[in-house]
């Protein structure tokens, strides 16, 4: 039981949406089980958001309202600020280093503002003493941060990868097994209110490339390099990419992969094709899994729950209890001055690819294209035509392996050939 002597944890909730409404509602509901395996009370003194008079799913008239989250950063009843407001710039990022500065620990579900301020912020809270915590940043319920910074802190991390963002692997499983376009499940998921009110965070990988920066930076050693992640978003893939990988016992998943090598950190967010019976190629809906490789551990997988108020207030609180527990930890594992600079790398590794275009039907135009793979070094392990359109030939090639930079090179020579009909699209099969 927690000891009555010991001064309750006080905290102040930036931001009352889904995530910090969940937060508040697992204080009220749990409060004497959390009491009990923090060691102490955990309470919420006051509270700040955008609107006070929004109608909200909680009880809040027992906590003090301030309108500046930097106020409430500041104020000397709080000695957690939990920052779930959003937003890289502006309110969050000034309250949170209003929060540092004051002498407050922060907890945080913001993955943008870590991605692109992380170093800064982490080298000001150890400088002054105080832990940043942001489980509920990444993969929603999934506790893969504590993870990587506590039960494989021991192993080398040979390579991270997984799905991240769970409106695009809704919006690839529907298109699935609805056998609907893009468009109507992008519409779909927008209507379900799945999607950011700037939809491309989404279903252009910026989201997900958020996540995976930030573990990159735990499992490797460095500054957190959000720029140098390689973005690609779900909007080329078509219901034909969909059905032609599944005829070849893949699924097409926004995948994320960083790993070091000796040229550097490769980082990439980008549509993949992996086997339909692995772990990752048999996730359905909205659901996140990562994927971590160890030189001790092997291969583990995570997988639960990637938003929602439930799974990230989970996190939340999981950060929370450990700081009214004292466990204090640098804010990517190691000292925030140790971690090393990264050197930029784009993946060289190769592997098969699978391609689809639209050629002119005319004799000779397959023959072009086997042309520009050749003279690219690509070789084709297997190539056919499928549903003729008027003039028009749809081709689906897949490669043995090739680099990513052959590919390019290939597509590149296609431009000049005259015989392709639109953009044609290159999607990496990924070796899980």
């Amino acid at each position: 039981m927690s000891d009555p002597a010991k001064k309750p944890l006080r905290l102040g909730i930036a931001g009352l949406g889904t995530v910090g409404i969940g937060t508040v509602q697992m204080i009220q509901r749990h409060s004497a089980m959390i009491a009990a395996r923090a060691g102490r009370p955990v309470v919420i003194t006051a509270v700040s958001a955008r609107d006070r008079g929004k109608n909200r799913d909680a009880d809040l008239s027992g906590f003090a309202w301030e309108n500046d989250p930097v106020d409430l950063a500041k104020r000397e009843d709080v000695d957690v600020f939990v920052e779930v407001m959003g937003g890289h710039d502006g309110p969050a990022k000034a309250a949170t280093e209003a929060a540092l500065a004051a002498g407050k620990d922060v907890v945080t579900a913001n993955k943008a503002l870590l991605a692109h301020h992380g170093h800064a912020l982490a080298l000001a809270a150890e400088a002054a003493g105080r832990v940043i915590r942001f489980e509920a940043a990444v993969a929603g319920g999934i506790p893969v941060i504590k993870a990587l910074t506590e039960g494989l802190a021991g192993n080398q991390i040979r390579r991270v990868m997984g799905v991240m963002n769970g409106t695009c692997n809704y919006i690839l499983t529907r298109m699935q097994s609805a056998g609907l376009p893009y468009d109507v499940v992008f519409e779909e998921a927008r209507q379900l209110g799945y999607l950011e009110a700037d939809p491309n965070l989404d279903v252009g990988g910026i989201d997900a490339g958020h996540k995976l920066s930030l573990l990159a930076a735990i499992a490797f050693g460095t500054q957190v390099s959000f720029d140098a992640v390689e973005l690609e978003g779900i909007g080329a893939i078509s219901i034909d990419d969909i059905r032609h990988a599944a005829d070849m016992g893949f699924r097409i998943k926004l995948l994320g992969v960083a790993q070091m090598t000796g040229r550097g950190l490769e980082q990439r967010m980008t549509p993949c094709l992996v086997p339909a019976d692995h772990p990752l190629g048999q996730l359905q809906g909205g659901t996140n899994m990562v994927v971590v490789e160890g030189d001790a551990v092997g291969q583990i997988v995570l997988r639960g729950a990637g938003a929602g108020a439930g799974p990230t207030a989970s996190a939340v609180m999981g950060d929370v209890i450990d700081i009214a527990r004292g466990f204090r930890l640098p804010v990517f594992g190691q000292p925030a001055a140790s971690l090393a600079t990264p050197v930029a790398a784009q993946s060289a590794a190769p592997a098969p690819w699978y391609m689809r275009m639209v050629l002119v039907d005319k004799p000779g135009a397959l023959a072009k294209i086997a042309t520009c793979l050749g003279e690219a070094g690509v070789s084709i392990d297997r190539m056919r035509q499928y549903g003729h359109q008027d003039d028009h030939a749809p081709v689906l090639i897949v490669t043995h392996k090739a680099t990513r930079q052959d590919i390019a090179h290939a597509m590149g020579l296609f431009a000049g050939t005259g015989v392709v009909v639109g953009d044609p699209v290159a999607i990496r099969i990924e070796e899980v």
